[in-house]
């Protein structure tokens, strides 16, 4: 499965994106803001761009299997989860729908759609993958 994030607006306080599956508009995507190379604010600052791999992990936070971007440089416990604004994110990536200014809404059924698609990808054996633009 191939995942594509296209970050189309980078705003002082947050991150707006679309995510793409296999070529696919699947959602709108928030994140912390992006910062210059070097500079980081823990939990508030965007991954690097970039490509990743995507493993489903035990999340200690949410106590359940969650998709953790693996080996993103300077960040640990890189997760895509629901949330609405980019307080929610804490350096993760948010799925939604981006219909209100600086948020995303419908997030849990958003990532619960992404989830089953990950989940079965993942047991029918394909790799996981994610770039970020």
């Amino acid at each position: 499965m191939n995942i594509i994030v296209k970050r189309t607006f980078k705003g002082p306080d947050y991150t707006i994106g679309k995510l793409y599956i296999d070529g696919k508009y699947f959602c709108d995507t928030l994140e912390d803001t992006v910062r210059a190379p070097g500079v980081k604010i823990p939990g508030k600052t965007a991954i690097p761009a970039g490509k990743y791999k995507i493993k489903l992990t035990e999340s200690l936070r949410f106590k359940k299997l969650m998709p953790r971007l693996e080996n993103v440089p300077g960040f640990t416990g890189v997760l895509i989860h629901a949330g609405n604004t980019a307080e929610d994110s804490g350096g993760c990536i948010l799925v939604g729908k981006n219909r209100v200014k600086g948020k995303v809404l419908d997030s849990r059924e958003t990532f619960a759609r992404l989830f089953r698609l990950l989940f079965v990808s993942e047991r029918g054996g394909e790799t996981l993958e994610i770039a970020i633009n």
